[in-house]
């Protein structure tokens, strides 16, 4: 097959495949060749079916797989030949594609954008700091102050008393619309705990106040966006009955305490918080140290990039910010979304580091093993709760699916084998000061 160069400019690339009629008839007679021996057709023997026979009964599906075979193999030697790596899909086009006929030639129009070279960056001389946060004894006690608010316990108020904010009631309702009783809005002996929102608004401020024995007729209004359609933006009534009105009673900080939550005691709960928390602290250290890196990267290489990559990610960006602001939509039914300057720009330094990265992981034979991409899958699967299966199942079966769960875990390792070799120094700081500096990689 002929190949003639057509368009050689930065990383777009164009060429023209010709494939003569007679180049495709010797690969279509070929595969009728190979393919004869087993042929069996009535009148005739196995194998013996007439070469002139199989070409009129088979020739138009072999002639169509013998010149999509010929343009990929073509394809296939053209890039290990020329060492480029297309940064997606070739676009492929056949010339003259409506007119052809058997006996023409074959000529098809390959465009693509190459991968750029990637340029060897020096990565010892990155130096870095890592921020380091010490649990503090306030930060585990007020972990165990919370700890003791959540494992609270309610007793009766005296006789009499009117419930408060804070306090537990507990209510038998019925829930009427339009006058008649709706699925879902009754209950007995219902705990509620009054300002924990966990009613319709407006709910639980009609029974403060109440006492036990007293029967509150409490109206509300279901919000718009309701899950229950039929419920969504009606007017409600709620005949409630007070049971019992009790007032909290925190849990004491002890031994007790710590069992409740799988602790042999007070002292190895607090040990369990201080780990949890350091964790939380270097989990946040991290990304502030990765940002740093990947913004030393930004500034100390450079190389063009294909603009159907960058594209492609300006337009993913556009869509998913657009979606952060409009959450009410959950389709894609919606107007194209047209990328931003800012878009594009971010879409430029994503592009940029997720190829520096990949090239600097290949270097390094950085690999995702198996047992990392189940962990990844398993982390994953516990979002859809009784969904588990079916999302494994879905995993196994996509490419693309494996690939976004396989990619972020590739980068971390690229960032951790980077940071090796870096200069990383030290610096202790506070828990406020940590916080400070996760809100400022958000506004940048």
């Amino acid at each position: 097959m002929q190949v003639t160069e057509t368009q050689n400019e930065g990383l777009k690339r164009g060429y023209k495949f010709t494939l003569t009629a007679d180049e495709l008839a010797a690969k279509v007679d070929a595969k009728l060749k190979e393919a004869q021996p087993e042929v069996e057709m009535k009148g005739f023997r196995k194998g013996k079916v007439p070469m002139a026979l199989l070409k009129k009964q088979f020739g138009p599906r072999v002639l169509g797989d013998a010149m999509q075979e010929a343009i990929d193999t073509a394809l296939r030697e053209h890039l290990e030949k020329s060492g480029d790596r297309p940064a997606l899909q070739p676009k492929i086009e056949m010339e003259n594609g409506e007119g052809w006929k058997e006996g023409d030639d074959v000529v098809v129009d390959v465009t693509y954008e190459a991968l750029p070279a990637i340029p060897e960056t020096d990565l010892s001389g990155i130096e870095l700091e890592r921020l380091v946060v010490k649990a503090e004894e306030a930060a585990v006690t007020e972990a165990l102050e919370n700890l003791a608010d959540n494992a609270k316990s309610f007793d009766d108020k005296k006789k009499g008393a009117k419930a408060a904010d804070g306090d537990q009631v507990v209510i038998d309702f019925k829930g009427m619309v339009d006058g008649e009783a709706f699925e879902g809005g009754t209950a007995e002996d219902y705990p509620l705990v009054l300002g924990s929102g966990s009613f319709i608004p407006g709910f639980e401020d009609q029974l403060v106040g109440a006492k036990v024995g007293d029967a509150v007729e409490v109206k509300v209004k279901f919000p718009e966006e309701y899950g229950a359609p039929n419920l969504a933006g009606k007017d409600a009534v709620f005949e409630t009955t007070v049971k019992a009105v009790k007032a909290p009673k925190k849990a004491e900080i002890d031994d007790e305490l710590a069992k409740k939550f799988g602790a042999e005691d007070l002292d190895a709960l607090k040990t369990q918080i201080t780990e949890r928390l350091e964790a939380e602290y270097q989990g946040a250290s991290r990304q502030i140290l990765k940002r740093a890196l990947l913004d030393k990267l930004d500034e100390i290489v450079s190389f063009d990039l294909p603009e159907a990559l960058v594209d492609a990610e300006a337009a993913q960006i556009a869509h998913q910010l657009w979606h952060e602001e409009n959450p009410d939509v959950q389709d894609h039914n919606h107007d194209h979304i047209e990328p931003t300057d800012e878009h594009k720009k971010l879409a430029e330094r994503r592009v940029r580091l997720g190829l520096l990265l990949a090239e600097i992981g290949q270097k390094a034979e950085v690999s995702v093993s198996d047992q990392e991409m189940t962990q990844a899958v398993l982390r994953q699967a516990r979002q859809f709760p009784g969904q588990e299966r079916a999302f494994f199942e879905f995993v196994q079966q996509n490419q693309q699916a494996q690939q976004q769960l396989r990619a972020p875990i590739f980068e971390d390792k690229v960032v951790d084998h980077i940071v090796e070799g870096a200069k990383v120094t030290e610096k202790t700081v506070t828990k406020e000061e940590l916080e400070k500096a996760i809100e400022a990689l958000d506004e940048i």
